[in-house]
């Protein structure tokens, strides 16, 4: 479903992906990990077109990321912020409601609010949460509402960055199981950015290990403990000592 072949992206002289290669197989879940600043946001935005890679292509489902119809490309995606990022001036089933109400997607009002309600439901937040507004909700309720509105369009594929980023281990468990079950629900190809390893194991079916702009190694969740990678077995382990140096 998606394909990275040799993407570089720069920011002036910081080199952040260095010949990114990756393919991700449609209907599966694919999480990437790795320190901070290591380029996992930048691929996510580069493969959206929000970021344009210096050089290297980019295919989702077999067409050219940068030469496919933007409405149409973007409309098969959906996404889980990091922080949430839901909109503090508009009620919770109005941001999960928000591209059912707009653009080439847009619904009746009535008929967007059921569909939100129906993704709140499924996401675990019963109807008197609809009309509340972001900050009236915790920040797992929160990241639930993001959740809602990340599948409220039906899409193919889900993004989803640092997914249990600020909730406490309870709530993160609930909101991975809740990934894990609509992602095959939905048969959605799903591509998890985190650091958290008890995610990567909840979530994922293959994992990529990205450090310094380039995969390192890339196999099944059920081989991680196996990877025979130094990157790999560094970074699952949070061992000080490797060859991934640790900012001091």
């Amino acid at each position: 479903m998606i394909r990275m072949e040799n993407v570089c992206k720069s920011f002036g002289d910081n080199h952040v992906l260095r010949g990114m290669t990756l393919t991700v197989e449609k209907g599966t879940s694919m999480v990437i990990i790795g320190g901070s600043g290591t380029g996992k946001s930048v691929a996510l935005k580069c493969i959206l077109g929000l970021i344009k890679p210096d050089s290297g292509k980019i295919y989702v489902d077999g067409q050219d990321a940068e030469t496919a119809d933007r409405d149409a490309f973007l409309s098969r995606f959906g996404m889980l912020f990091q922080g949430g990022a839901l909109f503090d001036s508009l009620t919770v089933w109005q941001n999960v409601a928000f591209r059912l109400l707009r653009g080439s997607l847009k619904r009746p009002a009535d008929e967007a609010r059921a569909i939100a309600l129906e993704k709140l439901r499924r996401v675990g937040l019963k109807p008197d949460v609809a009309d509340r507004y972001p900050a009236e909700l915790s920040g797992g309720m929160q990241k639930r509402v993001g959740l809602a509105r990340a599948i409220a369009a039906e899409p193919e594929i889900i993004f989803f960055d640092e997914p249990t980023t600020g909730l406490d281990p309870i709530m993160a468990g609930v909101i991975n199981d809740l990934i894990r079950e609509i992602v095959v629900e939905m048969g959605a190809t799903a591509m998890t950015i985190t650091h958290d390893m008890t995610s990567v194991r909840a979530i994922a079916d293959t994992v990529a290990m990205l450090h310094d702009g380039v995969i390192k190694w890339t196999g099944p969740v059920s081989e991680l403990d196996h990877s025979g990678d130094p990157y790999v077995d560094q970074f699952i382990h949070g061992r000080a000592e490797g060859p991934i140096e640790a900012v001091r």
